[in-house]
Formats: structure tokens, sequence, C-alpha cells
């Protein structure tokens, strides 16, 4: 927890009320020992007393400690509280907020004025958007060097991944989201497909859900795996033809987690573009998609990461199935995925060679 000093206070009063605004007192109320039978709070409030223009107001400042209940980093906590925000006011009988604010890297209290929609300013980069490669490669412009790019693909992802990190917590919360946040596999299933579907009984969904939780128990013993991640490895969010090579975008879900999300992220890609050829699997994208799993497993010696893959394969699937993401897919491309998403959770190690076989 961030110690807040009476300067800080003094700085933050006189940006937030005006230069009238001046600090009478502030101090520690609420504290854990004073909550009865409750040992467990999200943080410690500080009643902070002070004047506006020699009226004499109080208000409460709170801040968020972290935890192990989906508020490991900073960026999860101020969600919470831009909720409360902007919504506690509406609540009868509900205390209203007087303002939001933030402590920046150099310990200055910054209040927030009104926050409506938050933006990002990156750097420009040089390059094109992979699919385009892929789309070419589909049409039969395969070229000796979309081979090395998907090795260099892979082998980027044995690079980051090779970054650990012991925390078993956020392991176990990456699956958790995996398999039940808005954004990825429950999510999806909800919004992503109608339902009821006309290609996919509401009973297969149910079945793959309730196979999908046999997985969440399996993957809490692969905690040690935990890594640096991307998080959103895709076609759209690579740049090729830098003048660096490729570069990525979109970094998502979290700065650590499971390598088989990104390992199967662009695999999955791999396998849909593939499945455009005319009756049987491209022969080109195959080559493609033996030459970035083969690179990855050579160079990382991770063989593990074949017992977990499942899951990550099935949000993939998904996203790149759904009727709302990819209205334009023939029916029999859609039932392909389909098809590869339910199998693919049947055996335990997932049989990377023979991949097809999950479509049929």
């Amino acid at each position: 927890m961030i110690e807040i000093t009476a300067s800080m206070l003094e700085q933050y009063l006189k940006e937030a009320f005006g230069s009238g605004a001046s600090l009478v007192d502030y101090g520690a109320i609420g504290t854990l020992e004073k909550q009865g039978m409750k040992k467990f709070g999200y943080g410690k409030p500080l009643l902070v007393v002070f004047k506006v223009d020699g009226k004499e107001q109080e208000t409460v400042i709170s801040i968020m400690k972290g935890d192990n209940y989906g508020h490991q980093f900073y960026w999860d906590r101020a969600a919470v509280l831009m909720f409360q925000y902007e919504t506690s006011a509406a609540l009868p009988r509900h205390v209203k907020p007087m303002g939001l604010g933030y402590i920046n890297r150099d310990g200055r209290m910054c209040p927030l004025d009104r926050p409506q929609e938050f933006f990002i300013l990156n750097e420009k980069l040089q390059g094109y958007d992979y699919f385009h490669d892929l789309d070419r490669i589909r049409k039969g412009d395969f070229q000796e060097q979309d081979v090395q790019n998907a090795a260099e693909l892979a082998g980027w992802l044995g690079e980051i991944h090779s970054i650990k990190k012991e925390a078993p917590h956020l392991y176990k919360r990456r699956v958790r989201d995996l398999i039940g946040s808005s954004e990825c596999i429950m999510g999806l299933v909800d919004e992503a497909f109608d339902h009821p579907c006309d290609f996919y009984a509401q009973e297969r969904f149910v079945r793959m859900e309730k196979k999908l939780i046999d997985w969440r128990w399996k993957l809490s013993h692969y905690t040690h795996r935990l890594c640096a991640v991307h998080g959103d490895y895709h076609p759209w969010n690579v740049l090729m033809g830098g003048p660096d090579g490729f570069s990525v975008l979109d970094r998502s879900r979290g700065e650590w987690g499971e390598p088989a999300g990104d390992l199967c992220c662009m695999a999955t890609n791999y396998i849909l573009f593939g499945l455009y050829a005319d009756g049987s699997f491209s022969s080109k994208f195959r080559t493609m998609y033996m030459t970035y799993m083969d690179k990855y497993l050579e160079d990382t010696g991770d063989v593990e990461i074949l017992q977990v893959m499942a899951p990550f394969f099935v949000f993939r699937g998904l996203v790149i199935a759904s009727p709302t993401w990819y209205p334009d897919h023939p029916q029999e491309v859609r039932d392909s995925l389909m098809r590869f998403i339910e199998n693919v959770l049947e055996d335990e190690v997932f049989d990377y060679v023979q991949f097809e076989r999950y479509m049929r």
C-alpha cells in the first residue's frame, strides 16, 4: 500500500478543489481491527478534513490494496474505483463520490476530471498486417519467405516465454478468465453465436462447457508454467516488413499467463486459412503450421505444452468460427472449426502432427 503524506494531500486538494483549498487534518479510519468479525478488506480508508475558501469539509480517500481476487494489478483496482465513481451517486442512500484520482510514479496525487473514456498513444510502426500474407498464400502465391516468417514468429514466442514468474494465483486467474470472462470462452458462447444456433445445437455448447470445467481443474496442477505472454498473438496483431523485421500490437489480458495461449492463437489462424482449400486441408498452410509448431517445440523443449493446449484452442476456435466475427465463412469451414473445438477437448495430450483428425 502507498502511504499518503500531508504534502501529497495538500497538493492534491489545491488541484482538485482550487487554490483556496487547504488541509486541516487527516488520519486512518475503519481499520481492520474495527470491522468486527470481518477480517479481510480491500483497502484502508483515510479521513481527510480540509477547507475550501474557509469552509470546512470532510472526505474519505480509499486506495484498494492488491489481492488474489482479480485485483493483482493497479489497472484491476482502477476499474473498480472508476465504476464506483460513475455509478454510486445513482443509488439511493449510497455514499456520494467527491472525486477520483491516481498516484503517479513520482508519488503525486493527480485528480481525474469527470472521465468519460480513456485512450492510449502508441508509436507509429512501419509494416503491413500479417493476414495479408496469409490471404496471398490462400490465393496460391506461396513463397519461401513465408516458411521463414512462421519460424521467426515461433522463435519470438519462445524468447518471451522464457521469462518465468512464480505466482500460482496469477496462473489460476488466467485459466479462470479463459473459461469464464466476458471476452473469452463463456462470453463468446453467449454473444458471438445466436441462440438457438442453426449449426451448433445448445446441447453441444452445454457439453463443451461442462468439459471445460474438467480442464480447469486439470490446469490447476500446471501453475509452474506461468510466463510472460502477449495475450492476443494473431495475424491482425502482427506487422510484417518493418526495418527491424516483424512487430506486434495490442498486448492483451495480462502480462503473465500460460504460453499455450499465444501458441494456439497463431496456430488456429493457420488452421483457419488452411481450411479454405478446396476439398482438403491446404498443404501450404500445413507446412506453415508444422514449421511454426516444430520450431517452438525445438527452441523451448516444452512438450508439456501439448498437455494444456485444448481449452486455449477452444477459445481461439470460437473466435474464428463465430458468425459475428467472421460472417463470410463457408458453412463447411465453420462446421470443421466447431468439430475441432469439440474433439480437441477429448484428448489429454494434443496431437499436433495429426491435427486434421480433430476436424473430422
